[in-house]
């Protein structure tokens, strides 16, 4: 049977701005002491992050890494394999696999072959089945040897990752982010969603679960992750992690434009028209 573990803590899931920046920060502290425990034990980490397209990978990735130590640390994003490399899977990603006191962060893993691969007929059915069989053993040789290995799966609902391709689009700083082959995939939705099924009920272990995570709101989902991190990890000088309670949450969702009042907004759309409010009245 598949053990699949929530990563999405109550108490972040709808964590004011102030709470997060604070809660970020403290959770960045303990990051840098499991890294520096890491390095003096010599023991191994792999964190990978897979998930629909704009689920947040990288921008979760960036927040765990952007006050960790460079050293013994790297970020793995692959791109098109090889003829080679799709014959020979794993050795493309074992070559990446972190070295005696090293973390290493997959944006995207070899979970590749059973999710977009598929979908996009990107392999064969042959080379789909060969890696649902042997993915799992594989796993669980590379923690008997000594390598922590943590799944996240970051999970997107369809209306935010549409709103998400449409702000890559819409933003000249974040357009390259956004391709045809986005467009392609969010047609296969319903093809994507039976592949994941299939992952979780056959890759899942006690010993190499996955990690789901709702990622509707990247905020809550990075610090789920960061705090699902330093309680699973065992290194020295540990100590209790108590996550900060929730402030009070402001946000309405609710501002009157022009006479015409807006409810149920998020905050990307309440911050929008916020600032069309304010240039109007300056």
């Amino acid at each position: 049977m598949a053990i699949i573990r929530q990563g999405n803590y109550e108490f972040y899931s709808s964590i004011s701005n102030a709470t997060y920046a604070k809660e970020k920060r403290r959770l960045q502290i303990e990051l840098l002491n499991m890294q520096e425990a890491i390095q003096e034990s010599g023991d191994k980490l792999v964190i990978t992050f897979d998930g629909r397209d704009a689920a947040g990978k990288g921008s979760t990735i960036k927040r765990f890494a952007e006050n960790m130590m460079p050293k013994n640390l790297r970020i793995v994003e692959l791109g098109i394999p090889t003829p080679y490399e799709s014959k020979n899977w794993f050795k493309r990603y074992e070559k990446h696999l972190p070295k005696a006191g090293e973390i290493v962060f997959y944006d995207r893993s070899w979970y590749n072959r059973a999710l977009i691969e598929p979908t996009m007929d990107y392999c064969t059915k042959r080379q789909y089945t060969y890696f649902m069989k042997k993915v799992l053993n594989w796993e669980e040789s590379l923690i008997d040897s000594g390598t922590t290995l943590i799944k996240f799966y970051l999970s997107v609902s369809k209306e935010n990752q549409v709103y998400r391709f449409s702000d890559r689009i819409d933003d000249p700083l974040k357009h390259w982010k956004y391709s045809e082959n986005d467009e392609k995939v969010q047609k296969k939705w319903e093809v994507f969603t039976n592949y994941k099924e299939q992952m979780f009920e056959r890759t899942s272990s006690e010993k190499s679960p996955w990690v789901v995570v709702n990622a509707n709101r990247k905020g809550s989902s990075r610090l789920s992750c960061m705090l699902y991190t330093i309680n699973h990890v065992d290194y020295a000088g540990k100590q209790p992690f108590k996550p900060l309670a929730k402030a009070a949450h402001k946000f309405s969702g609710e501002i009157e434009l022009d006479g015409i009042p807006f409810k149920g907004l998020n905050y990307r759309q309440y911050r929008l028209l916020k600032n069309i409010k304010n240039s109007q009245q300056s």
